[in-house]
C-alpha cells in the first residue's frame, strides 16, 4: 500500500475566512482527499491517505499529483496550485520514508502561487486495504517480479468511532401553542431534547452513539431528525423531519458540520414547504484522530449561508449477476445433523458501503446461471471505493470459493482530477467477466490465492432512489444480450525457463507449472542440487524447459492494445522527463525536442488504436471518449510547444519538464482497463503432489500484439525474475514469457533466441533379486513409467501426436551429475601493500611505527600462480605526484579519519599503496569452455556404478537419486526420442503439443529399437505422456558478479536472544557466495568483496543489461552448523557493463532487510555485473586486494569518513519495573561505547551522578551510512549482569549542531564578557507565530522614541471598537480575563494593548509547536524488553526510559586548533526537589455519557504519586459540559513522582464510579524546560487583586537568569527602572505602556519592563491548555477535552505567590418587568351575534425555559378593529450568567430526579395574543419573542411597526438590555402560515431590567396590583 502522510500547508495569502481549503492528492488517477480545514497561514493537517497497490506495485513512473484548492469553489477560481511530485525515490528504496517539504505549488500556468505542501510517503507492500490478494512487485526498469506476501482475506477491519449530535435551537417552526421535541436517531438508537415552548426554542443539548464498525458499514448507518409538537406519548403529530447519513458528516470539512440549519420537511411530503428549521452541530470522531472543537455559534448567523441541503435524489447502483465460469469441482457433499447429503448451493455475495446482499443458491457446476440484479444506494461523490465480491458454496457458514474487487476509482472517474476539459463518468462495468482468485485446497497454507474462475457482471448507475426491493430477476433480453458481447480466441502461454534457485531441497523432484485460468502445463521433473554454500537449484544447464498451453477467452484485443498504448506512452514519457532533469544546457533542448517527438509520435499511435476501438460497453464508450479527449488536447499542446521551437533560456527546459509533468499524470489517470476478463498468469512451484508456492503476473503485461511492440505489454518476451512463495522464498525463477493469439504465434520461436526441441520420453525400470536385475521381480510396479512413477507405454507403443514425426531412434539419456569441486574463484588476483611514514619533529619523514609486514620484495608468490605484474604505485584516486597520502594521526593511534591529496604543515602521517598482479597456472585454457556444463565449479561424472546410464535407490517408491547407496536394490534409465512436425505448421508448433497425443497411425515406427528394450514390456495400451519442450542455447555469456558488502545497520534479532553471529550470503541464478562471520555486532561490518565469476547467462548479453537478473542478499545468524536464521532479505538490482573500459565506479547505498517479522535493518552494499572475455582469458578489471578472509573492499568505494564528537546527557532512568539492582546505561555508536556511572538507588534519586559524556570517532559523512544509536540498560555489573532494555536511535541528523564557540558579546557600558554559547539554532527555534514578536521586538529596540509612539497609536486606534458595542468588562477576577480572551478572535500584540490576556492553547502544551514538546532539555527515549521484534500491528510494552539529549558536530583538522567547548555545561542540580504543584481545573467539554440518560455527573481527581485528591460529592450533575473552578495543591518530589494524572469520573449513586477520560501530564519535562513552562508568564504585572504575581522569581531576576542560560551578559537598567540594555539592544517602557499603568496594581517600571522583554523571548505564557482524555476501554478514541494548566514551584526557591481564585462564577439575580400597554391590529377570530368579526383578546407571557412563570393579562371583550388596551405589567424574576449571556435555570427534571439540572438558555421573553373563546380552545393570533441581550430596536409608532421595519434591523444594531435596561415602543406579533410568517397585530410595550437589589429597593406589583407604580398603571378606557 501506498500511504502518503499530509503534514501541513502553507498559504501565505490566507485570510482565515472562507468555506476552507483541502488537499487533493491523486495517484495512477485515483483521487484521495483530505477533510476540509479552515483556511489559514500555516494549516497542520497530520492525515493519511492511502491507496492499495494490488498487482501493479510502485515504479519509476509513478507520481502523486496534488492539488490545493478551496471547498465548494469551482475551479479554476478556486485552485491554489497544483504539483506533480515523482515517487523515483520511494521506488528506489521502499524503505526508507521519501520526505518532501515545502514543494512549491504552481497554477495553470506554471507559475508558483506562494503556497507550499510538506508531505511524507511510505510504501507498505505487506498493508492491505479490502481484497489485496497478492503483491507483485514490477519493477519497470529491470523486469524483476517479486513476489510479496499475500494480503489476509479481507477480514473487515472494524474501528471505534462516535457521533455526536448537539440540537442548538429552532426557528419558524410550524404550529401554535407548541412543545417542541427533538427526536434524534443515531443508527437504531433514539434520543429525546427537553421539551420547550414556542416556535423559536433554545435546546442545546448533546447526544452521543458510540460504532465498533467497519468504515463501509458507517456511513450508512442513518441519522433522522425529528420535531416533535409536543411531548405527550398519546399525540405527537410531526412537525418536520430530515435524514442523512454518518456517510455526509464524514465528507464534510474536518469531519464535522458545525452550526448547520436544516430545512425541516413533512414526513408525507418531502417535496413539499418547509416546516421550520433546526440548527445542529454534527461531528465524528474516529480511533486515532484528534477531535475538533465545536462551540456553539452565535444567534446571528446566517441562515442561508449555513444551510445544510438535504440529500439529492440518490442514486441507485445496479450490479447484474449473470454466471460464472471455470469454478472449482465440488466437494463430495457430506450428510448434516445425520440427515442426507445435500448438494452444496453456489451463490454470490457483493458487499458495498456496509451493505451486504446475495443472490440465491443455484446448483453447483463448472458455469452456474443467476441472472439477478442487485440494488444498492449510491452517493455521488462516493466514499466507499470498493464493492467486494465472492463466490460461495455451501450453507452457513459457506465457504468462500473466490474473492474479487471493483474499485470505483477505476471504473468512474471525477473530472476534477482529470486534464482541464477532459470528461467525467459515473461507475459503470461490463457485461464483462471479472477473474476471482482464492485459496486452493492442495496447496501450501501460505502459497496465496489463486484463479477460482470467473463472473459475468454488468454494473450500471441509475438516477433515483433505488426501488423497495433489493434484488431482482435480470430480464432475459439483458441476459441474452451480455451472453454474446464478444468474440472469442484462442491464445498461447509460454514460457521459457532459465533458471531456478532457491528451491527447497530434499530427495523429491521439483516441476514448475504455467498456467493461465484452468489451463496449466508443467516441466519435466528434476531433482534439485546443491550450490555449495547454502542454496538448491533445478540443474537445466544449457537446455531450457519450456511450458505450453493454450486457452480459449473473449478478445478483447482493442482493450488490451489500448491500454498497452497508453503505458508505453507513458514509461517513455516518464523516461525522457527523467533524463530532461537531469541534463542541462544545449543537451537539455535537444532531449526536450526528442521528448516532444516521441510524444506526439505516441499519441497518434495510440489515438489511431482508439479511432478503430469498437466501444461495446458503457465503460468503453466513456473511457475511449476521455482517452480521445486527452490525446487529442495533447497534440494540440505538442504542436504548439513544437513551433514555439526550442528555447534558450535556462528555464525553457523547466517549463517543458513541468508541462511534462502534467501531461504524464493526465496520461496515467486514463492508463487503467478494468474490462480485461482474461486471468493472470500463474507459476506454479510443484514437490511431488504438493503445491509449494506460486508467483501471479497480470496478463496484459505479457500480451503480444500484432499493432507493433507498443502494444504489447511491457513484459512481454522479456526475462523475469519472479519469487515464489510469501513471506519467505520458496524459489527465484528467471522465465521468459509471452501470450498471445495462437494464430499470431508464427515468430515466437524467433524471440526466444534458442532452439526449440520436442521430445518423448520414458523410464524403464528393474528390481535386483538374487543379484540379478530385471522387471519380473518389480512386484507389481510398471515396467515402464513417467518421471513421478506412474505406469506409461513402452517405447515401442508410444506414438507420435498427429501432425508429427518421429526424428531419430530411441536413446538412453546420459545422467547429469552435479558435484561441487573446490578451485580458485578467480584466475587474477590483486596484491596489495601500503607504505607508511610519519613526521618528525624537524619535518622530516621517516618510516611509521605500527605493526610491521615483511617488505614488499619478500612477499611470496603462493604455489599455483604466477606474478606477472611486478610492485608498483598505485597513481589512481586522491594522492600527489608520488602516490602519498596525508592526514593528520591520533593519539590512540588509530588510523586518520581522512586522506588528502595535498600534504599540509599540520599533516602528521602519509601512506602510499603498492600493488602487483598474479594469474593462476590453470587459466591457460584446462576448462571446458565449450562445455554446457559449468565446468568452472563442477566436477565432471565419474564411475560411479555399472552402467552410468542407470540410477539406482533403496527401496522403491522413493525418489531416485545420483548417489551410491549401499546395496541399491531398484534402478530405472530414461528413454527419449525427439519429435518433429510433419509438415511446416502456420503457428508455433510447441502450441500443438498440448494434452495426451492423437495417435491414430498404430503402425510400429521403428522396429530396430526393440533389440534395446526389456523383454518385459506389457501389451496393455496405456496412456501416453506429453512430449516435453526444451529450448536449447548452444553457449552462454560469461559474467562476473562483483559485490560490495560494506556494513549492515540496525539489524532486528530473529529469535529471543539479544546477540547474534551475522553472515551476508548473496545469491545470483545458481550461484552464491557468504562472508564472514561478524560476531556480537548488531551493526556487523563486513568491508568484503563477494566475486562470483564466469556465472552462465543465456541469451542476448544486451537484453542482460536491459534485464539483470536479481542478486537475493540475505543476512544470517550463523552460530552452529546449518543455514543459520534468516535475519532480513533484499532483493538487489545489479549495474551491467559489457564493457570494463567504460565502467564507472558504484556507490554504496542502503538496501531495506525485511525478516520474518517485517523491516529488520539496513545492508549497505554496492553491486554490479561485468562481462567476461568470451575466449577464456582473464577479466580486463583486477579483483580487489585479498585478505585473509578473501576479497577486501575497494578503497575508492569507502565511504569518506569525518571525526566527530558525540556529546550525550544522560540525565536519568524512568519507569523502570521490578526491582532493579544498579542498572546503568551503554550507549553503543560504531563500535565503540560509553557507560554511564550505575545508579547506587534509583529508588531515591533515579539521575546518574555525572550526566555530561563525550566520545570522538569517525563518522560517514554521509547520513544514510551513519549507523544507529543503541541504548542498552543493564541489571548490575560484572559477569552476571542482565540486559533488561534497549533502543535504537535513528536519523541521528536532528542532533547535528556546529561546534559550539566562544563568542564576544558586548554589553551596555559594562565591557566584554566571554562566555560559552550554544548554537543559535539551538538556542530557540521560533515557531510561525513568532514572527510578528521578532519583527516588534526588533523595531522596539532601535526605533526612536516618537516613531515607536507612533506605531503604538496606530495600534491602539487600529482595535478601537464601536461606540455601540459593548464595553470590555470590568476585571474583578479571574473569569474576567478567561472570557476577555475568549472573545479575541483576533489578539494584538500585549504591547499594542493595556489588557490582560491569558493564552488559550487549543492542544496540549506539549503539542504547541514552538515548544518542541516540552523536550528541549532532555527527550525521552523508550527501552523495549530484548530478543525478536513484535509482528507488525503489536505495540510494544517499554520496560523503562532513558530522559537524555544527544549532540553531534565535528571535529578540528587542525592540530593546534583548540577543541571546542562542551555544550551540556549549565545544568539544573541532578538531585530530586521538593516541588509545589497546583493543579488549575476549569472546565471540560464534549464528554461522553456515562449514565442512560445520555448524560453524566462528572467531577475531577488529581493523582500524583500516591496521593489523590478530589471528592465524590464535588460533582457537576446532568451535564456533559461542566464548569469545575477547582485548584488542587500538592507536594511533589520531581522526578520521583512525574507523572500528574488528571481523570473526570461519573458520579454514581453506588460506587464504584465510571471513568470518563483520563490525561497525563509529566511535570519534570515542564520544569526541566527551557521554555519556563512551569509557570507561564502573564501579561502584565500585578502586585495585588486577583491576578497577582504569583511566580517565585521577579521578572527581572527571571530574566538574568535567561540572560546567563542563554550565554547573554546580564540585562542593565537605568536608574528609574525605565529602560534597559541587553544584548548590544536597548529597551524601554515607553515602547510597551502608554500613558497611566494599565492596572490597578502595577508594580515597580523595572518589574514590568522586565516582564514585557521576557515575553519576547519565546516562553511559556500565562495559558489555558485543552488537553484529550482517554479510556483505556476505548483507547484510541477521545473521550472529550478538559480546559487546565498546572504551576510547578520549586521549594528550594522560596514561597510562591497567592494561588488564583477560579471559583465557577454564580448567576445574578435580576428582574425583568414588562408593560403591556395596548394593542393594535390583531387578527379578528370570531363574529357576533350581528355577523361582525371580533376577539376578545388577551396577551400570555413568559420566559423562555420558565414556563411555571407564565403571566396574562385581563380580557379585552369584544374588539372590533383589533385593538384593544391592558396596561398590564409582568413580572419575572431570573438568574442572569453575564459572561455566557445565558440564563441559569435549575431545576428537577422529574419527580424522582435526585439532583438539579442547570439549564442555561438565552434570555428570551415570549408574549402571545390570544382570542378568548367561552366553549373551545384559545385562539392564538399573534408571537412576539424578543431575545433581551439582542432586542430588535423598537418602532416609535405603530404606524411605523412592519416586518419591513423589523427585516431592516441587522442593519441597526440591536439593543441589549442588560445595558441599556430600559426600552420602549412598538413590536410586530407573527403568526406561521403555509406562505410564512405574517404580521398578525403590533404590541405597545415598555421593557425594564433590574438586578435583585434594585428591584427590591422598588418593589412593584403584577398587573395593576399594588405597589402600583414605576410606573402607575391606570385602568384603560
Amino acid at each position: 500500500m501506498l500511504r502518503c502522510h499530509v503534514v501541513a500547508v502553507r498559504i501565505p495569502g490566507a485570510t482565515g475566512f472562507g468555506p476552507g481549503v483541502l488537499l487533493s492528492v491523486c495517484f495512477r488517477g485515483v483521487p484521495r482527499r483530505t477533510r476540509v480545514v479552515p483556511e489559514e497561514r500555516s494549516l497542520t493537517w497530520n492525515e493519511e491517505l492511502v491507496w492499495p497497490l494490488d498487482s501493479c506495485p510502485l515504479s519509476a513512473t509513478d507520481t502523486l499529483s496534488l492539488r490545493l484548492r478551496r471547498w465548494e469553489c469551482p475551479l479554476p477560481q478556486g485552485d491554489l496550485g497544483a504539483t506533480t511530485v515523482s515517487l523515483d525515490k520511494l521506488v528506489a528504496d521502499p524503505s526508507l520514508p521519501m520526505a518532501v517539504r515545502d514543494i512549491p505549488l504552481l497554477d495553470h500556468r506554471e507559475r508558483p502561487t506562494g503556497c507550499t505542501v510538506t508531505f511524507h510517503c511510505y510504501c507498505d507492500p505487506h498493508g492491505a486495504a479490502g481484497d489485496v490478494p497478492v503483491t507483485v512487485t514490477v519493477p519497470t526498469a529491470h523486469a524483476q517480479v517479486a513476489l510479496q506476501p499475500p494480503g489476509v482475506a479481507p477480514e473487515d477491519s472494524k474501528e471505534d468511532f462516535q457521533v455526536r449530535v448537539r440540537v442548538i435551537r429552532g426557528r419558524q417552526l410550524r404550529g401554535k401553542d407548541i412543545r417542541p421535541v427533538v427526536k434524534v436517531q443515531i443508527g437504531r438508537r433514539n434520543f429525546h431534547t427537553r421539551s420547550r415552548s414556542g416556535n423559536n426554542p433554545y435546546f442545546n443539548e448533546v447526544f452521543c452513539q458510540n460504532f465498533h464498525q467497519t468504515l463501509e458499514q458507517l456511513v450508512a448507518q442513518p441519522i433522522q431528525i425529528q420535531v416533535l409538537r409536543s411531548p405527550n406519548i398519546c399525540t405527537k403529530p410531526v412537525i418536520g423531519v430530515f435524514e442523512l447519513d454518518i456517510g455526509t458528516i464524514y465528507s464534510a470539512p474536518g469531519r464535522s458540520l458545525s452550526g448547520k440549519w436544516l430545512s425541516l420537511q413533512h414526513p408525507r411530503h418531502r417535496d413539499g414547504r418547509c416546516q421550520g428549521l433546526l440548527q445542529v452541530s454534527l461531528l465524528l470522531r474516529r480511533a486515532g484522530e484528534r477531535a475538533q472543537e465545536q462551540e456553539v455559534p452565535a444567534g446571528d448567523e446566517d441562515v442561508e449561508g449555513n444551510l445544510l441541503r438535504a440529500a439529492p435524489c440518490g442514486t441507485a447502483l445496479q450490479i447484474r449477476v449473470f454466471r460464472a465460469q471455470d469454478l472449482p469441482r465440488a466437494e463430495p457433499a457430506r450428510p448434516c445433523l445425520g440427515g442426507a447429503a445435500g448438494s452444496a448451493k453456489v451463490s454470490v455475495r457483493v458487499g458495498f458501503a456496509g451493505r451486504t446482499l446475495c443472490t440465491r443458491g443455484v446448483s453447483p457446476g463448472a458455469s452456474p446461471e443467476w441472472n439477478e440484479v442487485l440494488f444498492f444506494p449510491l452517493r455521488l461523490p462516493p466514499i466507499c471505493d470498493e464493492i467486494v465480491l465472492e463466490i460461495l458454496r455451501g450453507s452457513c457458514p459457506s465457504k468462500v470459493l473466490g474473492r474479487a474487487t471493483l474499485r470505483l476509482s477505476q471504473i468512474s472517474r471525477d473530472p476534477d482530477e482529470l486534464e482541464e476539459g477532459t470528461p467525467g463518468c459515473s461507475p459503470t462495468f461490463g457485461p464483462s467477466f471479472l477473474p476471482f482468485y482464492g485459496p486452493r485446497p492442495d496447496s501450501a497454507r501460505d502459497s496465496g490465492p489463486v484463479y477460482q474462475g470467473r463472473l459475468l457482471l454488468e454494473l450500471c448507475t441509475h438516477a433515483g432512489s433505488p426501488p423497495g426491493r433489493q434484488r431482482g430477476a435480470v430480464a432475459p433480453v439483458d441476459a441474452e444480450r451480455a451472453q454474446g458481447c464478444l468474440p472469442r480466441c484462442r491464445l498461447g502461454l509460454c514460457g521459457v525457463f532459465y533458471s531456478a534457485t532457491m528451491v527447497p531441497g530434499g530427495a523429491e523432484p521439483l516441476r514448475l507449472e504455467l498456467g493461465i485460468g484452468s489451463a496449466a502445463a508443467a516441466t519435466a521433473h528434476a531433482l534439485p542440487a546443491f550450490d555449495g554454500n547454502l542454496y538448491y537449484y533445478l540443474p537445466w544447464f544449457g537446455d531450457k524447459p519450456v511450458a505450453a498451453v493454450t486457452s480459449v477467452w473473449e478478445d478483447a484485443g482493442h482493450r488490451w492494445d489500448s491500454l498497452n498504448l497508453l503505458r508505453a506512452l507513458c514509461q517513455r514519457l516518464e523516461k525522457n522527463l527523467a533524463e530532461l532533469q537531469s541534463h542541462h544546457g544545449d543537451t537539455a533542448g535537444d532531449i526536450g525536442a526528442r521528448l516532444l517527438q516521441e510524444l506526439a509520435q505516441d499519441c497518434t499511435d495510440a489515438l489511431r488504436c482508439l479511432e478503430a476501438q469498437p466501444a461495446l460497453t458503457a465503460l468503453d464508450r466513456q473511457l475511449r471518449g476521455a482517452r480521445r479527449f486527452l490525446l487529442r488536447l495533447l497534440l494540440r499542446r505538442l504542436r504548439g510547444a513544437a513551433g514555439a521551437g526550442p528555447g534558450a533560456g535556462p528555464g525553457a527546459a523547466a517549463a517543458l519538464g513541468a508541462a511534462a509533468r502534467a501531461w504524464l499524470r493526465s496520461a496515467a489517470a486514463l492508463a487503467v482497463e478494468p474490462q480485461a476478463g482474461v486471468p493472470d498468469v500463474q507459476l506454479w512451484l510443484l514437490r511431488g503432489q504438493q503445491r509449494v508456492a506460486s508467483a501471479r503476473v497480470p496478463a496484459t503485461d505479457v500480451l503480444h500484439s500484432p499493432r507493433g511492440p507498443g502494444a504489447c505489454g511491457h513484459l512481454c518476451g522479456r526475462i523475469l525474475t519472479l519469487f515464489l512463495g510469501c513471506g519467505d522464498i520458496q524459489a527465484q525463477v528467471r522465465v521468459q514469457l509471452w501470450l498471445g493469439r495462437v494464430a499470431e504465434s508464427g515468430d515466437l520461436a524467433r524471440l526466444l533466441g534458442g532452439t526449440l526441441r520436442f521430445y518423448s520420453e520414458t523410464y524403464e525400470n528393474q528390481a535386483r533379486l538374487l543379484g540379478k536385475w530385471g522387471p519380473r521381480t518389480l512386484l507389481g510396479r510398471p515396467a515402464f513409467s513417467d518421471g513421478s512413477g506412474r505406469a506409461a507405454p513402452p517405447p515401442e507403443q508410444t506414438r507420435p501426436p498427429k501432425g508429427w514425426r518421429w526424428d531419430g531412434p530411441w536413446s538412453v539419456e546420459r545422467p547429469r551429475r552435479v558435484l561441487p569441486r573446490p578451485e580458485p574463484a578467480v584466475s587474477a588476483m590483486l596484491e596489495e601493500l601500503y607504505e607508511n611514514q610519519s613526521r618528525d619533529p624537524g619535518g622530516n619523514w621517516s618510516p611509521a611505527e605500527g605493526v610491521a609486514v615483511p617488505p614488499k620484495e619478500e612477499v611470496a608468490c603462493p604455489q599455483g600462480w604466477r606474478v606477472t605484474s611486478d610492485w608498483h604505485v598505485d597513481m589512481e584516486g586522491a594522492v600527489d605526484e608520488e602516490g602519498w597520502q596525508y592526514g593528520v594521526g591520533t593519539e590512540d593511534g588509530s588510523p586518520p579519519a581522512a586522506w588528502h591529496s595535498r600534504g599540509q604543515p599540520w599533516h602528521t602521517l602519509r601512506r602510499r599503496r603498492w600493488l602487483r598482479v598474479r594469474h593462476s597456472d590453470t587459466d591457460s585454457g584446462t576448462r571446458e569452455q565449450e562445455s554446457d556444463t559449468p565446468s568452472d565449479t563442477l566436477q565432471d561424472p565419474e564411475e560411479l556404478w555399472e552402467d552410468e546410464a542407470w540410477q539406482p535407490e533403496c527401496f522403491w517408491g522413493c525418489a531416485f537419486q545420483p548417489k551410491v547407496p549401499a546395496g541399491p536394490r531398484c534402478r530405472r534409465r530414461r528413454w527419449h526420442r525427439r519429435l518433429v512436425p510433419a509438415e511446416p505448421p502456420p503457428v508455433a508448433p510447441l502450441f500443438l503439443l498440448e494434452g495426451v497425443p492423437d495417435t491414430e497411425d498404430p503402425a510400429w515406427d521403428n522396429p530396430a529399437v526393440a533389440p534395446q528394450l526389456s523383454e518385459g514390456s506389457s501389451p496393455t495400451p496405456l496412456p501416453q505422456q506429453p512430449p516435453f519442450i526444451l529450448c536449447t542455447f548452444q553457449r552462454p555469456t560469461r559474467f562476473q558478479l562483483r559485490c560490495y558488502i560494506f556494513q549492515a545497520l540496525d539489524l532486528a534479532p530473529g529469535s529471543t536472544r539479544t546477540s547474534f553471529d551475522a553472515t551476508a550470503h548473496v545469491s545470483l541464478v545458481w550461484r552464491s557466495q557468504r562472508t564472514r562471520a561478524v560476531r556480537g555486532d548488531p551493526d556487523p561490518r563486513w568491508e568484503q568483496t563477494l566475486l562470483l565469476p564466469r556465472v552462465p547467462l543465456f541469451g542476448d548479453p544486451r537484453g542482460v543489461r536491459e534485464q539483470p537478473p536479481a542478486v537475493v542478499a540475505e543476512v544470517r545468524d550463523q552460530r552452529g552448523q546449518g543455514p543459520g536464521a534468516l535475519l532480513g532479505r533484499c532483493v538487489c538490482t545489479p549495474r551491467v557493463w559489457l564493457d570494463a573500459a567504460q565502467r564507472e565506479l558504484p556507490r554504496l547505498r542502503p538496501h531495506a532487510l525485511r525478516g520474518p517479522r517485517g523491516p529488520a535493518g539496513e545492508l549497505l552494499a554496492a553491486f554490479e555485473l561485468l562481462q567476461e572475455p568470451e575466449d577464456g582469458s582473464p577479466a580486463p578489471l583486477a579483483p580487489p586486494p585479498l585478505g585473509k578472509d578473501g576479497f577486501g573492499f575497494p578503497p575508492e568505494l569507502r565511504p569518506r569518513m569525518q571525526r566527530v564528537t558525540l556529546e550525550v546527557l544522560a540525565w536519568g532512568l524512568r519507569g523502570l519495573r521490578g526491582a532493579v539492582r544498579e542498572p546503568r546505561l551503554e550507549l553503543q555508536w560504531a563500535g565503540q561505547s560509553l557507560w554511564t556511572p550505575p545508579l547506587r538507588d534509583i529508588a531515591t534519586n533515579p539521575n546518574f551522578p555525572s550526566s555530561a559524556l563525550a566520545l570522538t570517532l569517525a563518522l560517514p559523512e554521509e547520513e544514510p551510512l551513519v549507523p544507529p544509536l543503541r541504548l542498552r540498560l543493564w541489571h548490575g555489573a560484572g559477569p552476571g549482569r542482565r540486559l533488561l532494555g534497549q533502543a535504537s536511535v535513528r536519523a541521528l541528523g536532528r542532533y547535528r549542531c556546529p561546534p559550539p564557540r566562544r563568542e564576544q558579546l558586548l554589553g551596555s557600558g559594562s565591557g566584554a564578557h566571554t562566555v560559552v554559547a550554544m548554537p543559535d539554532e539551538l538556542l530557540s527555534q521560533p515557531g510561525p507565530s513568532s514572527l510578528w514578536k521578532r519583527c516588534c521586538s526588533r523595531f522596539l529596540a532601535t526605533a526612536p522614541a516618537r516613531m515607536a509612539q507612533d506605531l503604538l497609536s496606530f495600534l491602539r486606534n487600529n482595535g478601537a471598537e464601536d461606540e455601540d458595542e459593548e464595553e470590555e468588562e470590568e476585571e474583578r477576577d479571574w473569569w474576567s480575563k478567561f472570557y476577555a480572551s475568549m472573545e479575541d478572535k483576533d489578539p494584538q500584540p500585549p504591547w499594542g494593548t493595556n489588557r490582560d490576556r491569558v493564552k488559550i492553547y487549543g492542544c496540549e502544551l506539549e503539542a504547541v509547536p514552538e515548544f518542541e514538546g516540552l523536550q528541549d532539555f532532555c527527550q525521552t527515549f523508550p527501552l523495549y524488553k530484548p530478543g525478536r521484534a513484535p509482528l507488525p500491528g503489536q505495540d510494544p510494552e517499554p520496560v523503562g526510559s532513558f530522559k537524555g539529549l544527544f549532540r553531534i558536530y565535528p571535529e578540528p583538522e587542525e592540530p593546534g586548533a583548540a577543541p571546542p567547548p562542551r555544550c551540556f555545561q549549565r545544568l539544573p542540580p541532578r538531585e530530586p526537589q521538593q516541588c509545589l504543584v497546583r493543579v488549575y481545573v476549569v472546565r471540560a467539554s464534549g464528554l461522553s455519557p456515562r449514565d442512560v440518560t445520555g448524560l453524566s455527573d462528572p467531577y475531577v481527581r488529581v493523582s500524583l504519586g500516591r496521593r489523590t485528591l478530589g471528592q465524590r460529592d464535588q460533582y457537576v450533575p446532568n451535564t456533559l459540559e461542566p464548569v469545575f473552578g477547582r485548584m488542587f495543591e500538592l507536594t511533589a518530589t520531581i522526578p520521583l513522582e512525574k507523572d500528574l494524572r488528571v481523570t473526570i469520573m461519573d458520579h454514581d449513586k453506588v460506587p464504584p464510579d465510571a471513568e470518563i477520560g483520563s490525561t497525563t501530564i509529566d511535570l519534570e519535562d515542564r520544569l526541566l524546560s527551557q521554555c519556563r513552562a512551569h509557570c507561564g508568564l502573564p501579561t502584565l504585572y500585578h502586585t495585588a487583586g486577583p491576578a497577582c504575581w504569583r511566580d517565585q522569581l521577579c521578572p527581572s531576576r527571571a530574566l538574568e537568569l535567561l540572560s546567563a542560560r542563554r550565554g547573554l551578559p546580564a540585562p542593565l537598567f537605568n536608574a528609574a527602572g525605565t529602560a534597559l540594555s541587553l544584548g548590544g539592544h536597548r529597551f524601554e517602557l515607553g515602547h510597551f505602556e502608554r500613558g497611566h499603568p494599565p492596572s490597578q496594581h502595577p508594580g515597580a517600571p523595572r518589574e514590568r519592563l522586565a516582564l514585557h522583554v521576557l515575553n519576547l523571548c519565546e516562553l511559556v505564557p500565562e495559558h489555558l491548555e485543552t488537553r484529550s482524555l482517554r479510556s483505556s476501554a476505548r483507547p484510541g478514541l477521545e473521550q472529550g477535552k478538559v480546559q487546565m494548566w498546572v504551576d510547578i514551584f520549586p521549594t528550594s526557591l522560596g514561597p510562591p505567590g497567592p494561588p488564583f481564585n477560579i471559583d465557577p462564577r454564580k448567576a445574578e439575580g435580576y428582574e425583568l418587568r414588562c408593560v403591556v400597554w395596548r394593542v393594535r391590529d390583531t387578527d379578528l377570530g370570531d363574529v357576533n351575534l350581528l355577523g361582525q368579526r371580533m376577539s376578545d383578546i388577551y396577551v400570555s407571557g413568559w420566559l423562555d425555559g420558565l414556563p411555571e412563570q407564565r403571566q396574562q393579562t385581563d380580557i379585552h371583550y369584544r374588539s372590533l378593529d383589533g385593538s384593544g388596551a391592558f396596561n398590564w405589567r409582568f413580572v419575572f424574576p431570573f438568574e442572569f450568567l453575564a459572561a455566557e449571556k445565558l440564563c441559569a435555570i435549575r431545576r428537577k427534571e422529574h419527580v424522582w430526579s435526585l439532583d438539579q439540572t442547570l439549564l442555561k438558555v438565552p434570555p428570551k421573553l415570549i408574549l402571545q395574543v390570544w382570542d378568548n373563546d367561552k366553549f373551545k380552545a384559545d385562539d392564538l393570533l399573534g408571537v412576539l419573542e424578543l431575545e433581551l441581550t439582542r432586542l430588535p430596536r423598537p418602532a416609535r409608532s405603530a404606524r411605523l411597526c412592519s416586518l419591513p421595519w423589523f427585516s431592516r434591523a441587522p442593519a441597526r444594531s440591536p439593543l441589549n438590555l442588560f445595558r441599556r435596561r430600559r426600552a420602549r415602543g412598538w413590536w410586530p406579533c407573527t403568526v406561521q402560515e403555509d406562505s410564512g410568517q405574517r404580521l398578525s397585530g403590533k404590541l405597545e410595550l415598555s421593557l425594564e431590567l433590574l438586578t435583585a437589589q434594585e428591584a427590591e429597593e422598588r418593589p412593584v406589583g403584577k398587573g395593576r396590583e399594588e405597589p402600583n407604580k414605576h410606573p402607575m398603571l391606570p385602568e384603560p378606557r
